[in-house]
């Protein structure tokens, strides 16, 4: 029996497996699917004879057509995967997502741009045998990757996405909470405040001012929504910087522009703690004191260790439960269910990083 796979020179199948042990294709089958009783000697006959033949079970592949299902959810990142990685609100988004589809079958395919793109490749999308996806940012819910998914019924949960109707989304009232953020700098006597914000769209610009073209996208709705607030707050436009990521040395980019001109603000909002950290260096930089000569507020929660003594005053999001609501949805939807829109909370978390603005 030894020679049985060398000798045919063809790939060792199930039925000569189950051949070799002396049981019918549907025992042989049991055994490895686990998916009925099977007397422990039978089962033991099989499995010699798999390892005699060289066969190491069936092929994945017909297994899940066969199912309908191929086990892999997709994960559609707005930004180059090297960025997405960098930032801990992806990462602990991925995190959550992976708490709750691993234990129910499932594995993550990340999706985002080639090195010539900063966006999910529509070829590439549009090949993945996926049985759902979840949308962390994209440009638009117009967008060929996000169409071409429609079109082939891939079921699709939005995580602080474009608004895709007919998709479950996992929100946090932005709004509100940069309102919140924005009120608490006003109750301290700023006047002058200024915002960093995430890129208006996917593929994101250059970066720079905040131009009225600019502001009018409002397909990616969580740095509209973080502006309006901030806005509503203080009762007139204010000045804004879009970055191109959200990244620190983006954020310190945007620090060395606001802060360049006598009339600087004694306040920046930045619409990511990475962000704000980025305006910390910059104003450091510049021998700027935070908070006695400049306050500096952020958006996320994470932590920032080598900032201490300074600790950042910042929004806390629960970023690893935006992750397992969004991974709860997507086993609800690949059962029958139709799952709720989540609005998940989020906390304003007073720091050392604000204070009364300079005399």
């Amino acid at each position: 029996m030894g020679d049985s796979h060398s000798s045919g020179g063809s790939r060792p199948t199930l039925a000569k497996v189950a051949t070799a042990a002396g049981v019918s294709l549907s025992t042989a089958s049991l055994v490895f699917s686990g998916s009925g009783p099977v007397a422990e000697a039978t089962r033991r006959r099989v499995l010699d004879a798999a390892a005699e033949l060289g066969y190491t079970g069936p092929n994945p592949l017909a297994r899940s057509l066969r199912q309908g299902r191929s086990g892999i959810v997709g994960v559609l990142i707005g930004e180059r995967l090297r960025y997405a990685f960098r930032d801990p609100v992806a990462v602990a988004l991925m995190d959550g997502l992976n708490e709750e589809l691993a234990p129910a079958g499932f594995a993550l395919l990340l999706l985002s741009g080639s090195s010539g793109r900063t966006g999910p490749d529509p070829d590439q999308v549009a090949k993945a045998p996926l049985d759902a996806a979840v949308v962390e940012s994209c440009s638009s819910a117009e967008e060929p990757v996000l169409r071409s998914l429609r079109q082939r019924g891939v079921p699709l949960v939005v995580v602080e996405g474009p608004r895709i109707p007919g998709a479950p989304s996992v929100q946090l009232d932005n709004r509100g909470a940069s309102r919140e953020l924005a009120e608490h700098l006003l109750g301290l006597g700023h006047r002058r405040l200024a915002v960093v914000t995430l890129p208006a769209s996917q593929p994101a610009g250059p970066g720079g001012w905040l131009d009225d073209e600019r502001r009018a996208l409002d397909d990616l709705p969580t740095w509209y929504d973080r502006l309006r607030g901030v806005e509503e707050a203080v009762g007139q436009r204010v000045p804004a910087w879009e970055t191109a990521s959200g990244l620190v040395e983006e954020g310190e980019r945007a620090g060395r522009e606001l802060l360049a001109g006598p009339d600087r603000p004694t306040a920046v909002i930045a619409q990511s703690d990475l962000l704000a950290i980025g305006v910390i260096h910059a104003a450091r930089a510049l021998d700027l004191r935070v908070p006695e000569d400049l306050s500096v507020v952020g958006f996320d929660g994470i932590d920032a260790p080598w900032l201490a003594p300074l600790r950042l005053t910042t929004v806390e999001q629960p970023m690893t439960e935006k992750g397992r609501a969004a991974g709860r949805m997507v086993v609800d939807l690949l059962s029958g269910a139709r799952p709720e829109p989540v609005l998940v909370p989020t906390a304003l978390r007073y720091g050392s990083s604000s204070g009364p603005p300079p005399a």
